[in-house]
């Protein structure tokens, strides 16, 4: 099935759907109607209708969504049963806390690699992964099948480490460097700007309290 004409915002919410599904499931609840889900999630339960609807509705009337079935196909709408083979540039703090967080290889997202400039940290080992040379990353690249390069790094080297992925065949990016990336139409990118975070943090601490 295809689903081209999805909004980003209905996108944006199917992890969360993903995650409120599997802690559900964690708990033993078979099913749940949309107006449950709506409580937890503090989401419409119209919302949530129409969300799922997109992808051909998923819920029976009377009964509501089977826990199990609805977490089993938002996660192949998310493409989760395949495996995405990370790599990653740069081997500062950022880079430290994704590589070790366990979920992601949960999640199909296994990372192979990790790239820094800092000859110090070459042959160490942060999560499973060993520290390699920025110079090995174009016979790695070549040599495995690299699906995504997560961007740990400085915003002035982001641009020019990015255009040389997708130059080497890698076309989804996921980028924590705080800079917006220049790059060709069919490429992939994902920015995880925490500052920006922090930010719409800052606005909404500032409305409540006037």
């Amino acid at each position: 099935m295809t689903h081209k004409g999805i909004s980003r915002a209905v996108i944006k919410r199917l992890p969360r759907y993903y995650r409120y599904l599997g802690e559900l499931m964690e708990n033993g609840i078979d099913r749940i109607s949309s107006m449950e889900l709506s409580e937890r999630m503090k989401v419409t339960a119209s919302q949530i209708r129409q969300d799922f609807n997109n992808f051909g509705g998923f819920g029976q009337q009377g009964y509501g969504y089977n826990v199990e079935y609805l977490y089993k196909e938002i996660g192949l709408i998310l493409g989760l049963e395949h495996t995405h083979n990370v790599i990653i540039i740069g081997a500062g703090n950022v880079c430290r806390a994704i590589a070790n967080y366990p979920d992601f290889k949960k999640r199909g997202f296994v990372f192979t690699a990790i790239f820094d400039n800092d000859p110090s940290l070459e042959g160490t080992t942060i999560g499973n992964c060993v520290v390699r040379s920025v110079d090995d990353l174009e016979d790695y690249i070549k040599e495995n099948d690299v699906e995504i390069a997560a961007l740990t790094l400085p915003k002035s080297a982001a641009p020019t480490v990015a255009a040389k992925m997708v130059a080497l065949g890698v076309n989804a990016i996921w980028n924590f460097a705080p800079t917006d990336l220049n790059l060709p139409d069919d490429v992939i990118v994902e920015n995880v700007h925490l500052a920006e975070s922090l930010m719409r943090l800052s606005y909404r601490i500032k409305e409540k309290n006037k």
